[in-house]
């Protein structure tokens, strides 16, 4: 049986930092494809009898819409399968595999009335199949937002990732996976209007934080908010109430003081607020409004 190895596995191990897997694995699953590459691809790639293969419980994608594996059933039957599944061997029985990509093409391939499927076999533990699941998903966009944060989820608790780790494995931003695990946090009724697409992400993270996101969320789909307006409504609701003690007014400042803060506003780029108390004693306040400015505002004073 031919089995394709991969080259520069991490050490086993929970204290090990993940590998950067992303742009490695986009040439294997097709984003990126030096001629090299594509050589290597087609040696190793193969036709299996497409009963041979089941589908992984673990893949990170549950949704499977019937119109969309219609309509890609309809390709496949005119152009075939452009793109190889990836597959393991299964661990009770080696001839038989267990998809790690490409399920939604194997369940179109049955449709179209295919026998056989064009594969490609990973040498890959459960934690690398997931990492490649994901990977492979999100960089085709073909998982919702809730998907996607229950798969970064499982490889934070499984595998005892860092968010900074999973950023760098998936090549995404630390503040996008920190936003999309957010999500989880929504209520079950919340996350359903994700799912069916009532609400996007945009939507969904302006509701984390509402004290009442169901309501939130059914006058925007009611209404239809977009993600400004949807953000309006969470500060409304946020805004403080009748009970609530009023802030109070900030002391007047000298001119020094203000141009200090002008100085240093012009040089993050944020909204900066210097208390300065008569016994020399006092504090610097810089206000962010997403984690993308928290990041930059810290690589700055690191450097």
């Amino acid at each position: 049986m031919s089995v394709l190895k991969k080259t520069d596995e991490p050490q086993q191990g929970r204290e090990a930092p993940p590998s950067r897997l992303g742009r490695g694995l986009a040439a294997l699953i097709g984003d990126v494809d030096t001629e090299k590459q594509a050589i290597e691809r087609a040696r190793s790639q193969r036709r299996l009898p497409i009963e041979f293969l089941r589908a992984n419980p673990r893949n990170p994608r549950k949704s499977f819409a019937d119109e969309d594996l219609g309509d890609l059933a309809a390709s496949i039957r005119e152009k075939g399968i452009m793109q190889p599944i990836l597959v393991r061997p299964t661990p009770e029985d080696a001839t038989r595999f267990e998809i790690i990509a490409g399920e939604r093409r194997w369940r179109a391939a049955q449709r179209a009335g295919l026998h056989e499927v064009p594969v490609v076999v990973l040498a890959v533990d459960d934690r690398e199949a997931l990492e490649i699941a994901i990977i492979e998903n999100v960089q085709r966009s073909d998982l919702n937002p809730l998907e996607e944060a229950e798969g970064y989820q499982r490889l934070i608790e499984e595998f005892s990732y860092s968010q900074a780790q999973l950023a760098d494995v998936i090549g995404k931003s630390r503040s996008h996976v920190a936003n999309t695990i957010r999500l989880l946090k929504l209520p079950e009724t919340v996350r359903a209007y994700v799912t069916d697409g009532k609400l996007s992400a945009g939507h969904a993270r302006t509701l984390v934080t509402h004290e009442d996101p169901e309501r939130a969320a059914r006058a925007i789909i009611e209404t239809g908010l977009n993600v400004r307006e949807a953000e309006a409504l969470t500060r409304k609701a946020d805004a403080p109430g009748r009970n609530r003690t009023a802030p109070k007014p900030a002391p007047d400042k000298d001119a020094d003081t203000r141009a200090l803060e002008k100085q240093l506003a012009d040089t993050l780029g944020l909204s900066v607020d210097i208390r300065h108390k008569a016994d020399g004693t006092g504090e610097i306040r810089v206000r962010y409004k997403t984690l993308e400015q928290l990041e930059a505002v810290t690589g700055r004073l690191a450097r």
